[in-house]
């Protein structure tokens, strides 16, 4: 009688752990997410839209810089007298979906003459 109930206690405790090991061992494969939480990158159409839309949106857009796209890499080409104009335009590709962003943007000498000037008087004033 006592080997009966074991029996009958212990027996589907048994065939319930066993149902999570069998697969495993059936040879079945169990694939893993390994992008859980990622977003899918960009496509260069997808950078260049992005970026032509807050191109338009921005005071960088009137210094008339150039940009293409090839491969999730942003290259940027231009004249700016107005030096935060350059990290803008990096910062303006790197949210748009840039992987990585090659700035060839030329800042004038007045505008490196004005913030040597700057710097100047901050470091007098200090």
């Amino acid at each position: 009688m006592m080997r009966r109930s074991f029996l009958l206690f212990f027996l589907p405790l048994v065939v319930f752990a066993a149902s999570f090991i069998a697969p495993a061992q059936a040879g079945t494969t169990t694939t893993r997410a390994t992008n859980v939480g990622r977003v899918a990158a960009p496509t260069d159409a997808q950078i260049d839209a992005t970026i032509r839309a807050k191109l338009a949106k921005s005071k960088i857009g009137k210094d008339g810089f150039r940009f293409k796209v090839a491969r999730g890499v942003v290259t940027w080409e231009g004249n700016t007298s107005v030096i935060q104009h350059k990290g803008a335009a990096t910062r303006m590709a790197k949210t748009a979906g840039a992987v990585q962003v090659v700035n060839n943007i030329q800042i004038s000498a007045d505008a490196k003459a004005k913030a040597a000037a700057h710097l100047k008087k901050a470091a007098v004033e200090e």
